[in-house]
């Protein structure tokens, strides 16, 4: 039985990265709804995975996207594949890109864009709509992104030749539906030092639970977050994404 209607989630958290990866100032983070962690998500074979549990036990970087089809979300894609898997369990963070198309997509997309970090799809959208992402395209200027290369017209031209030459003649997902990027998981709580002396080296601890430590709505197509910018926030290693040619010394 569908949960009660909730008020989606929209205020920015943690907007601007930090200097350093651990913040210094007061906890910036609200808790997500218990009736949105308890929403379905498929996986590329069908199988239902609650919402919450990707993220339950560690941080994530959760990346939802517009549809498969999307040049610009594809070329995002393939710069997130190219973050190491190293540098992710270095800082115990979990990378995760949710669709809105049908999950016999992923696996074709997967392979498109080289991407193998976890992947599910919301074909129903009620995640997208419950975290308050939004549909259409606001006019707004977000700047010439890292990650995207092609133009529009090249760009338009070979998501139209996917959807045409596909086994499946659909869009992949809603093409007015718009992503965003969230930071979700564990809150580190500090513990109470045993005595005054020790308060300069109080132990910490994370504190398992569903969490938002930071969302971004896009608001319109080009308008996703760099993904240095959402590395920083986590502590995961920047990743160099230009594609310079090789030189070499003869």
């Amino acid at each position: 039985m569908a949960a009660p209607s909730e008020a989606p989630v929209t205020r920015q958290v943690s907007g601007h990265a930090a200097p350093a990866p651990v913040p210094s100032g007061p906890p910036s983070w609200q808790p997500l709804a218990a009736a949105v962690a308890e929403l379905p998500v498929l996986d590329a074979s069908g199988r239902p995975v609650l919402f919450g549990e990707l993220f339950r036990e560690r941080r994530a970087i959760v990346v939802f996207v517009r549809h498969f089809l999307c040049y610009i979300c594809k070329e995002y894609v393939e710069d997130l594949a190219k973050i190491p898997k190293s540098f992710l369990q270095e800082a115990n963070v979990t990378l995760i890109v949710i669709g809105q198309s049908s999950y016999h997509h992923i696996e074709a997309f997967c392979k498109l864009t080289g991407y193998s970090h976890e992947i599910y799809v919301d074909p129903e959208r009620e995640i997208y709509k419950r975290l308050g992402m939004k549909r259409g395209e606001e006019i707004a200027s977000s700047g010439q992104s890292p990650h995207v290369k092609s133009n529009i017209l090249s760009g338009s031209i070979r998501s139209l030749w996917r959807a045409v030459t596909g086994p499946l003649f659909d869009f992949q997902g809603d093409p007015a539906q718009q992503g965003g990027t969230l930071i979700l998981g564990p809150v580190e709580k500090a513990m109470a030092p045993h005595s005054s002396t020790l308060a300069w080296k109080i132990p910490r601890m994370e504190e398992p639970g569903n969490n938002i430590h930071f969302i971004h709505h896009d608001r319109n197509r080009l308008d996703h977050k760099p993904i240095n910018s959402v590395l920083q926030l986590v502590g995961v290693q920047h990743v160099d994404f230009t594609s310079r040619p090789s030189v070499i010394h003869v």
